[in-house]
């Protein structure tokens, strides 16, 4: 996976994180750099980990499932793309976000947040990826995204937050696709076509 790769999984990743830290700057009167530091670490701490426990998982069974791995990458992704842009379109009222940004707060959020970036790292131990500095690239991407989501929010309110995890759900989704397309030699097969 190349630097241009990774930086669209990192930015599709963050989505859900920017979302929410959109709607926590709606919460607050004011945004202070405070609200967009705590946001930014948890958000981007969780986007971190969680690849790498899913990686480290995944390592463990990578013998049992390299037939079809790059299935289960397509399949993992094209399901958490696909939610995130169902969540996207939903016309359903949220419940107001609470304004704290303590832990008690911020901890569930920046869990559930990166549920969908733990089983991308389960992909990640089927592709030729350096882990370390994958999610420590996620990690800071969603650190960034999420401290402007915050000020973002508290600025213009929460009119992004559907475009942010729509096209979130789309990279996903496409990344999950390329994946499958090369492990089939789809693209070579393409790319010979054109030389």
């Amino acid at each position: 996976m190349g630097i241009w790769e990774l930086l669209i999984l990192a930015i599709g990743l963050s989505m859900d994180a920017f979302a929410v830290a959109i709607c926590k700057g709606l919460s607050v009167k004011e945004a202070k750099v405070k609200h967009m530091a705590c946001a930014g670490l948890y958000f981007g701490g969780f986007q971190a980990l969680m690849p790498l426990i899913g990686y480290l998982l995944g390592v463990n069974f990578k013998h049992l499932i390299e037939r079809f791995d790059h299935w289960i990458a397509f399949v993992l992704l094209a399901i958490i793309g696909g939610n995130m842009i169902r969540e996207a379109l939903s016309k359903e009222e949220e419940e107001e976000m609470n304004g704290s940004f303590g832990p008690k707060a911020m901890f569930p959020l920046a869990v559930a947040t990166s549920i969908d970036a733990l089983a991308v790292g389960v992909t990640f131990a089927f592709l030729q990826v350096q882990i370390v500095p994958a999610v420590s690239f996620i990690g800071i991407i969603t650190f960034l995204l999420s401290f402007l989501g915050v000020k973002i929010g508290n600025i213009f309110g929460a009119k992004y937050k559907s475009k942010a995890e729509l096209t979130g759900g789309i990279i996903l989704i496409v990344i999950g696709l390329k994946i499958l397309l090369e492990h089939l030699g789809v693209l070579a097969m393409i790319a010979n076509m054109f030389q």
